[in-house]
């Protein structure tokens, strides 16, 4: 255990020798002890990290360990049981009117897609800004024509759900997402529902907005994905950051012998 935590120790202070995009602002998100527990299980325990502008963080580890309540807890679908995450410096809030006002600064999207199935691709896009940000019909079906163009399906935009493919309707639910002209964007493994041939048209969708500036933090399987397209990778297992880094260091030379495991499960050779 004590040969454990040194290792831990050293490769924090790997990463922290390591200039990091974004590193000359003030970041974005930041995570102080964070910690949440369902009953006697523990989720998340003292996860500190923070997200610079920019930055495209990618989280990786162990299925239940504690990714993708992480994303939950930062856009406050789920409650903290203890330490804070702040946006731009602020806290989060507690009053549900004042977290759906951050909610509108985070776009999210979910394995699963969530479209509305009784609406056409473009209205599913087009419904948070006539809803949420209250602009008119023209604008809102404007602008979710133009994202729907980003995403790479124009020619779909009179489809309803049930006539694309699992990776159409996620890159609908991507477009959906930007609609509200987030500052930060969460993916929740956006891949892990759809077919193998479908995969990469998603995370085609993701390296665009990557390499615009988008602010992203991605909790996924996809370790080539992870490789080329982060800033930053940050290993989970049991609630706790096992390791932070910059790609090359997380998939070429990992400081901690769980990672060097975990990766080499999934077939990793760098």
């Amino acid at each position: 255990m004590i040969l454990e935590q040194e290792a831990v120790a050293a490769a924090d202070a790997a990463a922290a020798s390591v200039q990091r995009k974004g590193a000359d602002q003030p970041p974005v998100l930041v995570y102080e002890h964070v910690r949440k527990v369902y009953g006697d299980f523990v989720a998340l325990n003292d996860v500190s990290l923070q997200v610079n502008k920019g930055e495209v963080m990618c989280l990786i580890g162990p299925s239940g360990s504690g990714k993708s309540t992480l994303l939950r807890c930062t856009n406050a679908l789920e409650k903290l049981d203890g330490g804070k995450v702040s946006l731009d410096g602020v806290a989060l809030p507690e009053a549900e009117s004042e977290v759906r006002k951050v909610r509108q600064r985070m776009g999210m999207v979910f394995q699963s897609f969530e479209l509305f199935p009784h609406k056409s691709a473009l209205d599913n896009v087009a419904m948070g800004p006539i809803t949420v940000l209250g602009m008119t019909q023209e604008a809102a079906r404007a602008r979710a024509m133009a994202l729907l163009e980003k995403v790479g399906l124009a020619t779909k935009a009179a489809n309803f759900p049930a006539n694309l493919s699992g990776g159409q309707q996620q890159r609908v639910a991507i477009a959906r997402a930007l609609a509200m002209e987030p500052e930060v964007m969460l993916f929740d493994e956006p891949t892990s529902a759809l077919d193998p041939e479908t995969v990469g048209e998603v995370l085609n969708v993701m390296k665009k907005l990557a390499q615009e500036g988008m602010t992203m933090i991605v909790v996924t399987h996809e370790m080539s994905f992870a490789r080329r397209v982060a800033n930053w990778v940050v290993v989970f297992e049991n609630g706790a950051i096992l390791e932070q880094g910059p790609p090359t260091q997380i998939f070429d030379n990992p400081q901690v012998a769980r990672t060097r495991d975990f990766l080499s499960h999934l077939g990793w050779e760098g």
